[in-house]
């Protein structure tokens, strides 16, 4: 028989509130800082309301249908708890209240949909945002959330997800490539960042708040969320330098702005694997994935023409890639009691592959018709005054510029 563990529930409350923390206030900040000063109430809006829309998505059915006792045919589960009904306070997920599972998982789906809007800044419609994200959490989100952690085929394949390497990051970073490429690029799409400052602090935010994140993927307060916590501080620290040198190295003086990528690049690398790497695994991850989100961002981008404002597919996206396929080569079973290819499972490499397309292409296409649907119907982008102007005092008759 199962029991509640005091020392798990604490640990779990404790995760559920970093997590929340990343995106109320990370996000936010780290991305308000980015946008220009007229934008900055703007972008931080976009990430509140796609949280708050998020939140209430999962209580009223996101849950139900992403991690229902039966799945159908592996896509999408056979909802029995809509409005959580029939799930009681004493009710257990392992070890700790199923209540608190819910929570936990609910602020990865506001997270989510929080990081799509770093694409989107400064020129996307209010109305436009708030239609897209509730449907994007049903049709997107929680169909993925489902093959990969609710007993959907990619679980029962058997690839790798600890803490949301496709459910979170290629999830977003796809879908706000698909959102951009509907958008068009801006009126001017030169960065000019708010305040670097508010950057630096929405960073180390999501690097406290990562420690939740994928600290408490296991459920449990022992040695699987020591390791996540310990691998989660190296490989970010190990990309933060790297990108440190290539920017000496490519333009001669380190940048504030190129530590901070370098840091959330690493943090989204490690995700998946934070549970089934050891630390020698965390330093190639976060080794190689500066490299990865550096190339997307200064070579990718200018080549394919799309604008991505604040780098959401260049980082999450990408390096979400890697960090999928580099669980399934650095997975060692004395972590999470899975080989990868180093240590004798190549096969494992080819079910990561899986996973990175099926979601890739999944995100792509429902967001790009979520967006063409739009974009024909009541229009994505902001008339061009009001974009030129600001999306700040135009949209909400406020300004951030004394922040």
């Amino acid at each position: 028989m199962v029991l509640l563990s005091g020392g798990d529930t604490a640990w779990m409350l404790v995760a559920t509130l970093l997590v929340f923390f990343m995106s109320i206030p990370g996000i936010a900040f780290f991305y308000g800082g980015l946008t220009k000063k007229k934008n900055v109430l703007n972008s931080m809006f976009l990430c509140l309301i796609a949280f708050a829309i998020g939140a209430i998505i999962w209580v009223l059915y996101g849950y139900a249908f992403a991690f229902g006792d039966v799945s159908i045919s592996g896509f999408i589960a056979q909802p029995a708890h809509f409005l959580l009904s029939g799930i009681g306070i004493e009710d257990l997920n392992g070890t700790i209240p199923t209540l608190l599972f819910v929570a936990f998982q609910l602020t990865f789906a506001g997270l989510t949909a929080a990081l799509i809007s770093g694409s989107v800044v400064g020129r996307m419609k209010t109305s436009a945002w708030l239609i897209f994200i509730p449907v994007w959490v049903t049709l997107v989100y929680i169909p993925v959330a489902h093959w990969v952690w609710g007993g959907g085929w990619l679980m029962n394949l058997g690839a790798l997800d600890f803490a949301g390497g496709c459910v979170v990051h290629i999830n977003s970073g796809i879908s706000a490539l698909a959102l951009a490429l509907v958008l068009g690029k801006r009126k001017d799409s030169s960065l000019l960042p708010h305040n670097l400052g508010y950057t630096i602090l929405g960073a180390g935010l999501l690097w406290f708040g990562w420690l939740g994140f994928n600290g408490g993927s296991g459920l449990a307060a022992d040695g699987l969320a020591a390791n996540a916590v310990l691998v989660s501080l190296i490989a970010p620290a190990v990309a933060m330098i790297v990108w440190v040198i290539i920017d000496v190295v490519k333009i001669g003086k380190p940048t504030v702005l190129g530590a901070a990528t370098g840091a959330i690049a690493g943090l989204v690398a490690i995700t998946p694997a934070a549970g089934f790497v050891d630390v020698g695994g965390s330093i190639a991850i976060g080794f190689v994935t500066s490299f990865v989100s550096y190339f997307a961002i200064y070579y990718l981008k200018e080549k394919l023409g799309y604008d991505d404002a604040l780098d959401v597919f260049g980082v999450h996206g990408l390096s979400g890639v890697w960090g999928a396929i580099a669980t399934g080569i650095f997975a060692t079973a004395s972590v999470g009691g899975v080989n990868g290819l180093l240590y004798g499972n190549p096969g494992q490499v080819t079910i990561q592959i899986i996973s990175v397309i099926a979601t890739a292409i999944y995100a792509f296409v429902i967001s790009w018709v979520l967006a063409k649907v739009l974009d024909k119907t009541i229009g994505l982008r902001v008339e061009e005054k009001v974009e030129v102007g600001g999306l700040d005092t135009n949209l909400h008759k406020e300004s951030g510029y004394r922040l």
